[in-house]
């Protein structure tokens, strides 16, 4: 297959876009091109999954002072781990990324190790989003509720709160969530459900106005 260059993977604004394509078949096309060896192929398909691994650490590590950077560095390490495995990777195509998100969960907790931080601790940030058109007040209220949320994930069990990331922030199936993190997918409906119900009711009656 012939591959074109996606768009620039750490554009904010094309975010939403480049995680679509992620479940499309050119996407499962991609790979299987990659696998086969194709270069041209294995540089569109990193160009396309870079934002989302930036969005899962992002939002699994939070942020160092007022920036990203210790998500951002495992972001690439996680690049460099998933360049390094492509090679050997030979399950169904559909599977790979259950399979690129496994090996995101494994850099993340290498992080927590070589911090010396409990994977538990209140990190959670929730990932920019584009605000180029918001003005000063709305841009306020965004920081606010991304604040509110980052500490509400933070009042859930880990595996909840891994659950509910890979589920809403990255946008995994519940049978895709469930191959990343060893569960069935009906284990994790119920996890999700479970999370949620804690969510709505740790909110108070100022985050629903």
């Amino acid at each position: 297959m012939s591959a074109t260059p996606g768009p620039d993977p750490v554009e904010p604004a094309r975010t939403d876009a480049v995680f679509a394509r992620l479940k499309t078949a050119a996407f499962h096309e991609l790979v299987e091109a990659s696998m086969r060896g194709d270069k041209a192929a294995r540089q569109t398909l990193f160009t396309w999954i870079h934002p989302a691994i930036v969005r899962y650490c992002r939002a699994r590590i939070g942020r160092t002072g007022s920036a990203y950077s210790s998500a951002d560095d495992v972001a690439q390490e996680i690049m460099l781990a998933i360049l390094g495995a492509l090679p050997r990777y030979s399950d169904d195509r559909e599977s790979f990324l259950p399979f690129v998100y496994g090996i995101a969960a494994h850099k993340v907790a290498d992080f927590y190790r070589r911090s010396g931080r409990d994977r538990s601790d209140p990190v959670a940030d929730m990932p920019e989003m584009p605000d180029a058109n918001l003005g000063p007040e709305q841009l306020t209220l965004r920081g606010e509720m991304r604040a509110r949320l980052g500490t509400l994930l933070d009042s859930l069990a880990p595996r909840q709160r891994e659950i509910l990331v890979l589920r809403l922030v990255v946008g995994l199936s519940a049978q895709e969530t469930a191959v990343a993190i060893g569960l069935t997918a009906t284990a994790v409906r119920v996890a999700q459900h479970r999370a949620l119900t804690r969510l709505r009711g740790s909110l108070t009656a100022a985050d629903w106005l």
